[in-house]
């Protein structure tokens, strides 16, 4: 699909929600997709883009931010810790803070950076133990935990399980970052960003709608 008519769909459903599009940030996810096909989104001037894995983002985004230096890259897939310090690096923002180990770790290069990425608190809404992310009955403790560290938490992230109506998770999102006065909701992929953004998604994140179906490495 084009990515005029996802940019379309994404005005439309901040519309039909009261709200604002340029509330919402449109990620597109680059992950396993090949360059010509990021080239392409890069040049219908999309510029922030989402990456699972760190190195894979290393080995492809360094060429085309030497012609586009506004290029804008989230990491939406686990982090290793020994992959921070390369993460905090390459990223504005990641998305899956999901235990104290890795808060402590982000802290620390924090610290001897003097900046840090934003974060977001992925949230296993699902309770699915394949699943990455904190349980909801623990994402309080976690949020309070990460910001006594000053790291600059600001929102929550979550994954509905592929079987689930994804409505009631999106709400449950919606439900405890408002508990924890945060204001960024990552939440909504191809299949449902739209019902996403009427729960009060910030941040979409769109891959297979945008580049096609996914190539294998």
């Amino acid at each position: 699909m084009p990515l005029t008519d996802i940019r379309n769909r994404v005005v439309q459903a901040a519309i039909a929600a009261g709200r604002g599009a340029a509330d919402i940030t449109l990620i597109a996810v680059s992950k396993v997709q090949p360059a010509e096909r990021v080239a392409a989104i890069l040049g219908q001037g999309q510029r922030v883009f989402g990456e699972n894995r760190v190195q894979e983002a290393a080995g492809r985004w360094p060429a085309f931010q030497a012609d586009h230096a506004d290029i804008i890259l989230h990491l939406i897939g686990p982090l290793q810790t020994n992959k921070a310090r390369q993460a905090v690096g390459m990223f504005a923002a990641i998305h899956t803070l999901d235990r104290l180990r890795l808060a402590e770790v982000l802290a620390r290069l924090a610290q001897e950076r003097g900046t840090s990425p934003d974060l977001f608190v992925q949230v296993n809404t699902g309770a699915e133990p394949q699943k990455a992310g904190v349980l909801p009955d623990d994402t309080d403790a976690l949020v309070a935990a990460a910001r006594a560290m000053d790291l600059p938490v600001v929102g929550l992230m979550c994954i509905p399980p592929a079987e689930d109506d994804p409505a009631p998770h999106f709400a449950l999102l919606a439900a405890m970052a408002a508990r924890n006065g945060l204001a960024g909701l990552s939440m909504g992929m191809s299949g449902d960003f739209e019902t996403a953004i009427a729960h009060g998604a910030t941040h979409v994140r769109v891959g297979s709608a945008i580049f096609g179906e996914r190539v294998a490495p």
